[in-house]
């Protein structure tokens, strides 16, 4: 161990602390949540976003965000999208909108008249002010960022150092989840997603903060361990957030998670030299003997049940009808509203009275495809085109941007099981759009 390494151990340890204090303490959620977004404005103003320092604060908000919303310790419910939101127009007020971000700004526009048709098609009892912006604030910050990082030159361990930042309150989140249910096997009963063990709050955006967090450190193992010590941690760290994701019994967090650990190990292998590939195969034999321990010890603490879940069985063993619980019938509704209104849509939030009106039930779209196709139309579909295709044009200008096909890759499986319901997916998407350099530019490091 170096000295240079303690600093790290430390980081790690206080966000470990930091879990455990709001478990013994509720109340200091509150402090923990108003300090991550007031500190971070603080520490941006000061360096007046010399190095992307807003990048460094938003992706410390939106990794934060669920953790908050499960501890009370948010300034509002929905605040980490506007303080990502808020960073991001901080970033624009010190270094301009990026150029060329035009696709951007076309995305936003294709969201107004969709906004504009709710006002007058809402139910009179529905507040309307809140619940658009519930519904919209998703898509609008995924518009910011990227206004912002379009094409932003960033070295590689200025992307490293961003991934932390949004890394460090899952340690958080996975500590106060230790210390919430410390005893799995006294909540885990049956094979549906668990809120004992999420905390208390959704296990689907739980397991979504895990997976991203695994793959985090995962990455870091790989990138940033320089020695065995910084391994250790790491991988210490990772299996710690892996088992607790896994024993949420929510699947898709950590399945898009694994995906984006298999992208990111395929591109190394493809990109790298023969004696970079004989360190790698050593490194993946390591994570996966690491995983698949970790897979058998969840299994014997859930009593064989996480098997099952996997297997889309219940706890008796029988197979389920549905993969989905509910939500291929939500999507279909949707697809419905978009065929009958294909043009502008329903209007932004009127699906989810809709589908009350056709089904007796009031049930959010956990689908943002479906949902842009029914509330915005066509628009939506442009809209959703923009999105997929522009960091993929980004790549073929830089093939050397490791880290971009993960991040599309989260955001698009993301919104297909969690919608844009939190921050994270918006900021992670935006970081795709980075311009990575491995090695820092001379002509102008700071642009």
């Amino acid at each position: 161990m170096k000295k240079a390494d303690l600093p790290y151990l430390y980081v790690i340890l206080l966000h470990v602390f930091i879990g455990f204090l709001v478990y013994l303490f509720p109340f200091t959620a509150k402090i923990y949540g108003f300090s991550t977004f007031f500190i971070g404005v603080y520490y941006v103003v000061k360096k007046q976003n010399a190095n992307h320092e807003v990048l460094l604060a938003a992706a410390y908000v939106a990794g934060s965000e669920v953790f908050l919303r499960m501890t009370g310790g948010n300034i509002s419910y929905e605040f980490s999208k506007y303080g990502v939101m808020i960073f991001m127009l901080l970033g624009m007020y010190y270094k301009g909108f990026a150029r060329g971000a035009t696709p951007y700004w076309i995305y936003l526009i294709l969201l107004v008249p969709s906004v504009v048709i709710s006002t007058f098609v809402l139910d009179f009892d529905t507040n309307i002010r809140t619940t658009i912006a519930f519904n919209i604030s998703g898509p609008v910050c995924l518009g910011l960022a990227s206004l912002y990082t379009f094409r932003r030159r960033i070295t590689l361990e200025q992307t490293n150092s961003i991934l932390l930042a949004l890394g460090l309150p899952i340690v958080t989140c996975m500590s106060y989840l230790t210390f919430y249910t410390p005893n799995i096997r006294d909540v885990v009963t049956s094979t549906q997603s668990n809120f004992a063990t999420s905390g208390g709050f959704g296990p689907n955006q739980v397991a979504t903060f895990l997976g991203l967090g695994m793959f985090i450190f995962f990455s870091r193992i790989i990138l940033v361990s320089k020695n065995k010590f910084l391994l250790i941690i790491n991988l210490i760290v990772a299996l710690n957030i892996t088992y607790r994701g896994i024993v949420t019994f929510s699947r898709g967090g950590m399945l898009t998670g694994l995906l984006m650990i298999v992208s990111l190990l395929l591109f190394l292998y493809v990109k790298t030299n023969f004696r970079g590939k004989v360190k790698l195969n050593y490194i993946l034999g390591l994570m996966a003997m690491a995983m698949i321990v970790t897979w058998i010890y969840s299994s014997f603490q859930t009593g064989g049940l996480i098997d099952k879940r996997y297997a889309n069985q219940d706890a008796q063993g029988r197979a389920k009808t549905s993969k989905f619980t509910g939500r291929a019938d939500i999507a279909e509704t949707e697809i419905d509203m978009f065929l009958n209104n294909p043009i502008f849509g329903v209007g932004v939030a009127k699906g989810a009275e809709i589908r009350e009106e056709i089904t007796g039930n009031f049930a959010v779209s956990h689908d943002e495809i479906t949902r842009m196709l029914a509330e915005h139309g066509s628009l939506g579909i442009i809209a959703l085109l923009i999105l997929f295709f522009t960091p993929l044009v980004l790549y073929l200008e830089n093939s050397f941007n490791m880290f971009m096909i993960c991040f599309v890759l989260f955001w698009f499986l993301t919104i297909n099981h969690a919608a844009m319901r939190t921050a994270v997916p918006a900021f992670v998407y935006s970081l795709s759009l980075l311009n990575i350099q491995l090695v820092p530019s001379k002509t102008n490091p700071k642009k």
